[in-house]
């Protein structure tokens, strides 16, 4: 089949930090049983050497690819360089990878192939397998640690870790979306449906849970039961710092409630006015609670005065313990 009869796919890859890791990522892309590939590489800001790791593949890339892009910049965040990025690309379809990742041989080309014939899906993503630092593949135990006896492992792969197959059908919707991420790495997305989603906002700095809910919104998304991907679990995994993330997490979260109240529900799925409508419940609820125990407050603060006046605040200890 000839190269320019097959879809162009842009590989993004946002490097930072990762000289150990990111020829063996390039490696990975040059492997890619498909064939029309652009690679685009932004490193933002490394302190290390990634960027001349990344300059030292150069030429087995122009090799390899259609078209070949690397630019270092002075660091700017994960999603203002996945918004460049995406913009520097020319393909039909976008597929992300970090710069520590690996894909499989035939990521590119089976997920091309489903979304090719699905076009009411804007995203497709397989399963990962994790692999360590050294990039031998391994399981996770119940805290996420390290472990080599898949007998023993707690979760085999991510697609474990994030209780997968018990959403069945409800992969991907946004109403899942909403309580939480649940899209494994290396997936790959219809560039079009950026149209309609616009692409990273910096008030939403969790920023691939943000996107995968912009997508959700217009379009569905499809996981495939197969291993295609490889996330390597190290010490620098961002993932990793829970307070940070959950800092994250609740400004992207608030931030998506803010575009839900200025949503136009005629453009987008049903489930996502019924997020909306769940989300106002709920507030009238938490209102309506913190009036009846104020009101309750009110009361016992009384009975406590008079109690305290009488001489007798055994009753009242008693009461709190």
């Amino acid at each position: 089949m000839l190269i320019n009869k097959l879809p162009l796919v842009s590989v993004v890859v946002p490097s930072y930090n990762h000289e150990n890791y990111v020829q063996e990522t390039i490696k990975s892309i040059i492997s890619q049983i498909y064939e029309n590939i652009e690679l685009i590489i932004i490193d933002d800001g490394s302190t290390d050497s990634t960027y001349e790791k990344i300059l030292e593949m150069e030429s087995l890339c122009k090799e390899r690819f259609v078209n070949v892009i690397f630019k270092k910049q002075e660091n700017q965040g994960i999603g203002s360089t996945c918004n460049k990025l995406i913009n520097l690309s020319s393909g039909d379809y976008i597929y992300y990878i970090a710069s520590d990742d690996l894909a499989k041989a035939d990521a590119i080309k089976d997920e091309v192939l489903f979304l090719q014939k699905n076009s009411d899906y804007a995203l497709v993503v397989g399963d990962n397998e994790i692999i360590d630092d050294n990039g031998k593949v391994s399981y996770w135990d119940e805290f996420r640690n390290i472990t080599y006896n898949q007998d023993k492992a707690y979760y085999k792969t991510f697609a474990d870790f994030l209780k997968i197959k018990q959403l069945k059908n409800n992969f991907g919707t946004y109403l899942y979306l909403y309580r939480g991420n649940h899209i494994p790495n290396g997936y790959l997305v219809r560039k079009s449906i950026y149209d309609k989603t616009g692409l990273y906002n910096k008030n939403a700095p969790l920023e691939d849970w943000f996107m995968n809910l912009q997508i959700a919104k217009y379009a569905k998304i499809k996981y495939l039961d197969k291993v295609l991907f490889s996330y390597r679990w190290h010490q620098n995994n961002t993932i990793k710092h829970s307070e940070k993330i959950q800092k994250l997490y609740d400004l992207t979260f608030q931030y998506e409630n803010i575009l839900l109240a200025k949503t136009d529900f005629r453009c987008v799925n049903k489930e996502v006015l019924n997020c909306f409508l769940y989300g106002k419940l709920t507030k009238r609820l938490i209102l309506l609670y913190k009036i009846i125990e104020l009101r309750r407050y009110k009361k016992n603060r009384v009975k406590i005065w008079v109690l305290h006046l009488l001489g007798l605040d055994f009753i009242i200890y008693k009461k709190i313990l």
